[in-house]
């Protein structure tokens, strides 16, 4: 089912209806969208909550915090393998919702270490879970030349909930001080919302089925096809980039040291990010779908290249704070959902979850990769020139890999 008549919509160049994002494309944002009010809510009092609340050390801290980033990218593979082999895309995001769902009942009971760290593991075990079928469905709801403007639709409602939850959670906490618990609370509400409106609304597509109605060929789920050519260079291109991307807090600490303006509102740095990548999601979807998904992913990093020239211009002030933020913002809007859909159109519909798992996956661990060697750096070095380095790293990176993903290009044109 699609949001408007395709007989009475605008039209494309050659006279065919203009596609429309699907009704199920929208269900799966608003679902996004209250578990990430739910979750981000949390994530972002969680540093006060686990030293101040808790009295836990900071290396305490750091450790959960691993947990937070890192353990999602543990069982994508498996979510998405699940998803393939069953069929049944819809209910093992359900599972991977519900989990999530269920740890905020569990941050209401535990106050220790081992407690705070099992629920905080869980939660992001059943986020790794529920990704890549989530994506799956998006995929198996849209129309192909419209997919990158579907992701940008369904990121651009999950932003909201990354902008609001924080947002939520300091409007609590203004009021009641020492309100963490009916954080907890508020939390779970949305989370228990969006869970329902998954399992009552969203219907169960089953992608193999599916293509089979379509006259494809029914294949069954090989672990071979994540060694496909297209597949495989498209983890690597997204592997390499992945490693020259610094996590966002290390920009925001060299934009904290040099600007009182991001010291002041160092804790809605965040949030301001999360607005810019509202605006750019959908934008940027439609010109992936228009101009190249490969191209648009690869030169989405020149965001982030610029974004490093503010963090590593020698002044400050509210302007240069504020471009950075747009900058990253633009960047995630050209590349999260670009990359799910480069990755859905590279695998067949039989693999499809597990091949966005893989390629989500590569991307998270370089991610972390990347960061953890950017914090050796910055020690080794100092911050200035440690984003320079990586800056002139990424700027000769990005036109080797427009190259390499000319492939992709081609075969999505075909």
């Amino acid at each position: 089912m699609y949001i408007s008549l395709p007989q009475r919509g605008p039209r494309q160049k050659n006279g065919a209806p203009a596609a429309r994002v699907s009704s199920v494309v929208v269900t799966l944002g608003v679902v996004s969208m209250l578990t990430d009010i739910s979750s981000e809510s949390v994530a972002s009092i969680l540093p006060l909550y686990i030293t101040g609340a808790l009295g836990l050390s900071t290396i305490a801290y750091g450790f959960i915090d691993g947990i937070y980033q890192g353990v999602s990218a543990i069982v994508r593979i498996g979510g998405g393998w699940a998803s393939d082999r069953t069929d049944n895309p819809k209910w093992v995001a359900f599972f991977g919702y519900a989990a999530s769902a269920a740890t905020k009942v569990g941050l209401l009971f535990v106050s220790g270490f081992a407690g705070i760290a099992s629920v905080i593991a869980l939660d992001r075990l059943g986020k790794g879970v529920r990704t890549a079928p989530r994506d799956a469905l998006i995929t198996a709801s849209s129309v192909p030349s419209n997919l990158g403007k579907s992701f940008g639709v369904h990121r651009m409602l999950d932003t909201i909930g990354a902008a609001g939850g924080p947002l939520l959670a300091f409007l609590i906490l203004y009021f009641v001080p020492t309100g963490y618990h009916l954080v907890f609370i508020v939390s779970l509400g949305f989370a228990v919302v969006g869970v329902v409106i998954l399992g009552l609304v969203v219907p169960a597509i089953r992608p193999r089925r599916q293509s089979a109605a379509a006259g494809e060929p029914r294949q069954p789920f090989r672990w071979r096809t994540l060694a496909e050519p297209r597949l495989r260079r498209l983890m690597l291109t997204a592997g390499i980039l992945a490693v020259l991307t610094v996590g966002d807090g290390f920009i925001y600490l060299v934009l904290q040291d040099r600007s009182p303006f991001a010291a002041q509102w160092f804790p809605l740095l965040y949030v301001g990010t999360n607005v810019a990548f509202f605006i750019f999601a959908v934008p940027l979807g439609r010109l992936a779908d228009r101009f190249g998904r490969a191209r648009v992913f690869v030169l989405g990093h020149v965001a982030l290249l610029g974004a490093y020239a503010c963090a590593a211009l020698p002044v400050g002030g509210a302007a240069v704070t504020v471009a950075c933020l747009v900058l990253l913002g633009a960047f995630y809007a050209a590349t999260d959902g670009v990359l799910a859909a480069l990755a859905s159109e590279a695998t067949p519909p039989e693999n499809r979850a597990t091949g966005i798992a893989a390629a989500q996956t590569v991307v998270a661990i370089g991610r972390l990769v990347g960061s953890t060697a950017f914090g050796i750096l910055w020690f080794a070095v100092g911050r200035e020139l440690a984003v320079i380095i990586v800056a002139a790293a990424l700027a000769a990176a990005i036109p080797a890999l427009l190259v390499m993903v000319r492939p992709l290009a081609r075969t999505a044109a075909a």
